[in-house]
C-alpha cells in the first residue's frame, strides 16, 4: 500500500501545480484514504505522512505564507548579493525574446517558426549587389594591410559618396535608412574581402554617436550630426575603454566637473572635462569623438547629486584640447585605431548627449545600445570569416593532391572540413534569426552577447582549422594568401565589445539568469518593495509559479529522458526529432539552473566555472533553434538534411556534455549525483557527429553544388584569376569540369591502356580528344598557380624597397 500511496501523493503534486483547487481537493481527499487504511489496519509507512503534511501546507494559502514563502523570502533576501548601479542598469538594458523561451524549459516551437523569413528589401538587395560588390572588388588587401597601412583615398571616397558611413541612419537625415538584416549582410561581404574595410564601414553604424543620436539625442543634435555622419563628413569614434578601466565602467577615471566657462564668447554652464582612452577604432581620422566619463556637481549647478554618473558626449576633435594620438597596429590590420586625451577641456552642456536631460544616464544608453549592436557587427563578421574558411578550404583541399589523390578524400581531412561546414551552416542561421528579431524592435541584451561570444569563438577554431589544411599555403604572407589576414584578425573580435572569457564567465549565464528566467527578476525586484504586506503577497504569487514551472521542468526532463524524448512536443516536419531533443535538454538546463541559483544563491555569479558552462548550454540552444529555423526557411532542401543533422548532433553533445559537467562540479556532490540521477537516468544520450555524418557532409562541398553555394552565400568571391581567391575558384571549376577526364585516365592506367595519366598520353592514345587534353592541361596550370606562394627579396622585407609584387600572372 506505501507504492500505492506514494503514487498518488505524486499524482497529487503534480494536479495541485497545474490546478491549486483541484490539487487541494485531491489533498484532502488523499487524507482520508491515508486515515482510512490506518483505521483498516493496512496503514501506509509514516514517513508518507510528512510529505502529505507539505502538500497540505502549501495548498493552505494562509498556511503556506507562513511555513512557506516568508522563510524562502529571507532566506532569498540573505543570499543575494549587491547589486551595482552598473549592474542594474545592464540588467535593464535591452529585451529578452527567443532567449526567454529557450531558459523557461518549455519552448514554443511554433512561435520561433512563425516568425518572418530573412529578407531583404529591393533597395537593399541592390545596395548589396551594387556598390558593396563594387567596393569589395576595388579592395586588396595586401596594398590595405602591408604596403599602404590605410585604405586608400579612392576607396574613403566611394565609401562617402555611396552612403557606407549612414546605413543605419534614417533616409529623412540622408541616410540609407536599412535593416539589421542588410546592415548584417553588407559588413559579411565587405568582411569576406578585407578586415580593415569592413571595420572602417562597421564602427559609425554600431555602437556610436550615430546610434546613441537616434534614440537620446536631442533635435537639434540630430538634425546637425545625422546628415554629416550619412555623408562621411564627419567621421566619428565612441571613446570608452582606458588605461585603467576596460569592462569595469564603475571603475571609469574620466571626469568632468559641471561649472561655468567660456564658449565661443559667451560665459555658459558646461563641463571642464578630462581624460585618456586607447584602442579607440577611427580615432585618428574622426572629426566627432563620442566620450563616456563620469560627471561629478559638487556646486550643485544641476541638482543635489555630487556624483551625476556616467555621462555621453560628443565633442569636435578640432576643439580646443582634444589630442588625438599616435596610431596604434591592432594584429597587424590597417583600420584606424588608436588614443585620445583631454585635459581639462570645457564644452557646453548642449554637447551632452541627449542634453542636460541625458546627464548621468550614459551606462545606461550604452548597455541598451550595445544590446542591439553586438547583435549585428561582430557576429556578421565572424559569421563571413567561419563561411569564407568553409569555401576556401573545400575548394582547396579539392583541388590540392596528396598521395595521388586529391586530400580532401584523406579522413582526417574530411573530419576538418565537415567541421567547418558545420560552423559555417550553424552560424549563418544564428545570425539571420539574430538580425530577424534585431528588426522587429528587439534589443536582446542576451542573445547578443551569445552572438558575440559563439561567433567569435567559432570563427577562432574555423580559422585554426583552415589554416591546418592549407599547411605552408596559409602562413606565407603575400597577395596570394587568402588565409593569413583574416587569422592575424582573429583576436580583434575575441577582445572587443566584452573579451570572451568575461561575455562566457560572467556575461551570458549572470545576464541571462536574471533577464531570461521566467521569474527571478521579479522575484528580487519584490524584495526591495517598502510595502512588505504587498511584497510577501506578491512573492507567494510569483514564486508559487516558480515552483510551478519548476516542477513541470523537472518532471518533463525525466519523462524525455527515460522515453528518448519519443513524446515531447514538435512540430510537424521532417526535423521532428531535433525538436523534441532539444526540447528535453531545454527542461534539463532549466531545472538545472534552478537547482543551482538555488543551491548557491548569489554566489553563482562567482561560480564562473558553472557559470560559464550553462552559457555553453544555453548557446547552444540557441544556435540549434536557428539551424532548424534556417531549414525551414529555407524550403527543407534535401541536400542540406545531413548538414543540418551534423550541426543538430554537435550542438545537442555540447548541451548535454556541459550539463553533466555542472552536475560533476557541483557545490553539493550529493546534490549533483541526484540531479544526474534524475535528469539523465540512462546516462548520456547525445553524442558528437558520427564518421558517416561528416564523411557525407564533406562529400558535398567537393564538387560545386547548391548546398556550398547556400553555404557560402554572401561572401564576395573575385571573378578575376589574377586575384587570390578568384584563381582558388578558377582553378575547382577546371578541375571539377576534369575530373571525369581524370578518372577516365585512371581506369585507363589500371586498365593497362597507359603507362601514366598525362594529357599528353591520354591523347595519344585516343583517350581523350584534343579539347579535353587542353581542359586537363589549363586545370594543372590553374592548380599550381593556386599552390604557389610569394617569395620577396631582403630589401623588400626589410622596408627598404616597397615595390614587392602585388599580383602574379597566371603561367
Amino acid at each position: 500500500m506505501s507504492l500505492l500511496t506514494l503514487g498518488l501523493i505524486l499524482a497529487t503534486a503534480v494536479l495541485m501545480f497545474h490546478s491549486p483547487r483541484a490539487g487541494l481537493v485531491a489533498t484532502l481527499t488523499l487524507g482520508l484514504f491515508m486515515l482510512l487504511l490506518w483505521q483498516q489496519d493496512r496503514p501506509a509507512s509514516p514517513l508518507l505522512w510528512l510529505p502529505w503534511l507539505l502538500l497540505l501546507t502549501w495548498s493552505l494559502k494562509p498556511l503556506r505564507l507562513i511555513v512557506i514563502t516568508l522563510p524562502v523570502m529571507k532566506l532569498v533576501q540573505r543570499l543575494l548579493p549587491p547589486i551595482s548601479d552598473t549592474e542594474r542598469e545592464a540588467l535593464a538594458a535591452g529585451t529578452t525574446w527567443w532567449d526567454a523561451d529557450l531558459f523557461s524549459g518549455h519552448p514554443q516551437w511554433q512561435k520561433l517558426l512563425a516568425l518572418p523569413r530573412p529578407r531583404l528589401s529591393l533597395d537593399e538587395q541592390a545596395f548589396l549587389n551594387g556598390p558593396t560588390e563594387a567596393l569589395c572588388a576595388m579592395l586588396d588587401d595586401w596594398e590595405i594591410t602591408h604596403e599602404r597601412r590605410d585604405l586608400p583615398p579612392s576607396v574613403w571616397q566611394f565609401m562617402r559618396e555611396q552612403g557606407f558611413f549612414g546605413l543605419i541612419i534614417p533616409r529623412e537625415y540622408g541616410g540609407q535608412g536599412f535593416s539589421a538584416q542588410a546592415h548584417s549582410a553588407i559588413v559579411s561581404k565587405i568582411g569576406s574581402r578585407s578586415v580593415s574595410a569592413a571595420i572602417t564601414v562597421m564602427v559609425p553604424n554600431s555602437l556610436g554617436p550615430a546610434e546613441l543620436l537616434l534614440h537620446y539625442g536631442t533635435d537639434e543634435q540630430r538634425r546637425h550630426y545625422l546628415p554629416r555622419l550619412a555623408r562621411g563628413e564627419d567621421i566619428p569614434c565612441f571613446a570608452l575603454t582606458g588605461p585603467e578601466a576596460g569592462s569595469d565602467a564603475s571603475a571609469l577615471p574620466d571626469t568632468g566637473h559641471v561649472c561655468r566657462g567660456l564658449h565661443e564668447g559667451q560665459e555658459v554652464l558646461g563641463v571642464r572635462l578630462s581624460w585618456n582612452k586607447r584602442y579607440i577604432t577611427l580615432a585618428p581620422v574622426a572629426t566627432v569623438i563620442g566620450l563616456a566619463f563620469r560627471l561629478h556637481d559638487p556646486d550643485h549647478l544641476l541638482g543635489s547629486a555630487d556624483d551625476i554618473g556616467i555621462t555621453l558626449a560628443l565633442i569636435p576633435s578640432s576643439h580646443p584640447g582634444v589630442e588625438i594620438g599616435r596610431r596604434h597596429s591592432p594584429a597587424n590590420q590597417a583600420f584606424m585605431n588608436g588614443p585620445t586625451r583631454g585635459r581639462d577641456v570645457f564644452i557646453p552642456l548642449s554637447w551632452i548627449i541627449g542634453g542636460r536631460a541625458q546627464a548621468g544616464h550614459g551606462w545606461s544608453m550604452l548597455m541598451n545600445a550595445l544590446a542591439a549592436g553586438r547583435g549585428i557587427s561582430l557576429p556578421a563578421m565572424g559569421t563571413t570569416a567561419a563561411k569564407m574558411m568553409a569555401r576556401v578550404s573545400a575548394e582547396y583541399t579539392a583541388i590540392r593532391q596528396q598521395f595521388n589523390v586529391p586530400i580532401a578524400k584523406l579522413e582526417g581531412v574530411e573530419e576538418v572540413v565537415a567541421r567547418l561546414a558545420g560552423h559555417a551552416y550553424t552560424l549563418e542561421a544564428a545570425r539571420r534569426l539574430t538580425c530577424i528579431g534585431l528588426d522587429l524592435g528587439e534589443q536582446p541584451s542576451v542573445i547578443s552577447a551569445m552572438m558575440k561570444y559563439a561567433c567569435t569563438e567559432r570563427m577562432r577554431e574555423a580559422v585554426n582549422d583552415a589554416m591546418d589544411l592549407h599547411a605552408g599555403k596559409g602562413i606565407c604572407e603575400g597577395p596570394r594568401n587568402y588565409l593569413s589576414p583574416i587569422y592575424q584578425a582573429v583576436p580583434v573580435g575575441i577582445t572587443v565589445e566584452g573579451a570572451n572569457i568575461l561575455t562566457r564567465s560572467l556575461i551570458i549565464f549572470g545576464q541571462g539568469a536574471m533577464r531570461c528566467h521566467p521569474h527571478l527578476l521579479r522575484e528580487i525586484e519584490i524584495i526591495g518593495l517598502k510595502d512588505r504586506h504587498h511584497a510577501e503577497e506578491a512573492f507567494d504569487e510569483v514564486f508559487t509559479a516558480h515552483m510551478r514551472d519548476l516542477t513541470s521542468n523537472g518532471l518533463r526532463a525525466f519523462a524525455h529522458s527515460l522515453t528518448y524524448s519519443a513524446f515531447a512536443r514538435a512540430p510537424q516536419t521532417p526535423t521532428a526529432y531535433w525538436f523534441r531533443q532539444l526540447a528535453r535538454l531545454s527542461a534539463a538546463f532549466a531545472f538545472t539552473a534552478d537547482a543551482a541559483l538555488g543551491l548557491l544563491g548569489g554566489e553563482l555569479k562567482r561560480r564562473e566555472k558553472l557559470s560559464g558552462r550553462f552559457a555553453d548550454a544555453l548557446t547552444e540552444l540557441y544556435l540549434a533553434s536557428a539551424v532548424l529555423k534556417r531549414w525551414e526557411d529555407e524550403g527543407r532542401p534535401a541536400d542540406d538534411r545531413v548538414l543540418v543533422d551534423y550541426c543538430l548532433a554537435h550542438s545537442t553533445h555540447i548541451i548535454e556534455s556541459r550539463l553533466f559537467e555542472i552536475l560533476l562540479n557541483f557545490p553539493s556532490q550529493p546534490v549533483g549525483i541526484l540531479l544526474r540521477v534524475f535528469l539523465f537516468p540512462l546516462g548520456r544520450q547525445r553524442h558528437a557527429p558520427s564518421d558517416r555524418q561528416g564523411h557525407a557532409v564533406a562529400r558535398l562541398l567537393q564538387r560545386p553544388s547548391d548546398t556550398l553555394e547556400r553555404l557560402s552565400a554572401g561572401l564576395f568571391m573575385s571573378r578575376n584569376r589574377h586575384d587570390a581567391t578568384g584563381a582558388l575558384e578558377h582553378a575547382f571549376r577546371l578541375v571539377s569540369e576534369s575530373h571525369p577526364l581524370t578518372r577516365r585516365l585512371k581506369e585507363a592506367v589500371t586498365a593497362g591502356h597507359l603507362t601514366d595519366t598525362t594529357p599528353e598520353a591520354g591523347l595519344k592514345a585516343g583517350i581523350l580528344t584534343a579539347a579535353e587534353a587542353q581542359l586537363l592541361r589549363e586545370a594543372a596550370i590553374a592548380v599550381r598557380e593556386v599552390i604557389a606562394v610569394d617569395d620577396f627579396s631582403n630589401e623588400e622585407l626589410s622596408g627598404e624597397r616597397t615595390t614587392a609584387a602585388r599580383r602574379f600572372v597566371a603561367a
